[in-house]
């Protein structure tokens, strides 16, 4: 495992971080003690950041990452976030009561004093224009209850207006081989105001594992068959935005980039680490052997030019006009 700098908080993270949206829910079954099994064995092959949500099982996932952590005495991040429990999900519910009240329940789930990240989450543009909002989040890192705050977002223009506010330490984004956009003005920005970049959706929902198929039958609560169109929540959430049929074109001809003896799902993981403005990576786990295989990419070579240059023309003749300008 290699470890990347995460912004101006000091901390060097795992670049092949543990993503806890699907031990949590809303990707078909999940048995909580394979959940168990799979944190354990990222952290013992090196681990040291794991990313989850309050709303991820109605706080099931932080539960989950307490009852781990408390075998470990080393340093483990844990990154969680706030604001997705507000109905309706406005931009008004981003306040200080409801902030400090969304704190004090992942303090409990997470078992601690204070919490290491906490992210809004996904919030309404709107919310990047009220800075009293981050002033909300600055008085919680003043009492204590929380080290450092950044960002989760939907747009490159979220991410740029967010990284405006000085204390934003991170910025979480959808970032893949379907979704290049970050990678141009943002990632500069980022770069230049030291902010850390978490990758998010790495595999475009399962696309990117070269796993699925136009067969392939997804659970009534995996949000790959009730969010596709965006019914739940932002559609580009789902397979990157991706129109699925569309996306399977795409991975057919990517698996022509992948040596022997690795995954389509461990090129795209190696794809996102060749660029520097990259703190790490959060590829989901519901199982130890998928968190080993997530974790087997940070030991491949570098992508060379023509194959990066590959993976830049099939996003161009597949991809881009679907999600280029939308997010």
């Amino acid at each position: 495992m290699r470890y990347r700098e995460l912004g101006r908080t000091g901390w060097q993270v795992s670049e092949i971080s543990f993503g806890a949206w699907a031990i949590g829910g809303a990707w078909g079954k999940v048995d909580d003690n394979e959940s168990i099994a799979a944190l354990h064995r990222a952290i013992e092959l090196g681990v040291n950041f794991i990313d989850t949500a309050d709303v991820y099982g109605d706080g099931h996932s932080e539960q989950l990452i307490a009852n781990v952590l408390k075998d470990y005495r080393e340093k483990i991040v844990v990154a969680t976030k706030a604001g997705r429990r507000l109905n309706p999900h406005t931009a008004s519910g981003y306040n200080a009561q409801n902030l400090t009240s969304f704190v004090e329940r992942s303090l409990r789930n997470l078992s601690t004093d204070c919490l290491d990240l906490v992210q809004l989450h996904c919030p309404p543009t709107e919310v990047y224009y009220r800075p009293e909002v981050f002033e909300a989040l600055d008085n919680l890192v003043k009492a204590g209850k929380i080290q450092y705050y950044g960002v989760s977002v939907e747009k490159v223009e979220e991410a740029l207006k967010a990284i405006e506010y000085p204390n934003v330490q991170s910025v979480q984004i959808i970032f893949n081989m379907f979704r290049h956009r970050p990678a141009a003005l943002f990632f500069r920005e980022a770069i230049k105001r030291k902010v850390g970049i978490l990758a998010r959706v790495p595999l475009a929902s399962g696309l990117l594992t070269g796993k699925l198929s136009a067969q392939s039958a997804f659970e009534a609560d995996d949000h790959r068959q009730f969010n596709r169109h965006g019914e739940a929540f932002d559609q580009g959430e789902t397979f990157s935005g991706v129109d699925y049929e569309t996306g399977l074109k795409a991975v057919e001809e990517l698996k022509s980039l992948v040596p022997a003896n690795v995954t389509l799902a461990q090129l795209a993981l190696r794809w996102i680490l060749m660029f520097e403005a990259v703190s790490c990576v959060i590829p989901g786990a519901k199982r130890p052997s998928q968190a080993e295989d997530n974790i087997r990419a940070s030991d491949l070579a570098p992508l060379n030019e023509p194959s990066m240059a590959q993976v830049r023309a099939i996003y161009e003749r597949y991809i881009r006009a679907q999600v280029h300008h939308r997010w």
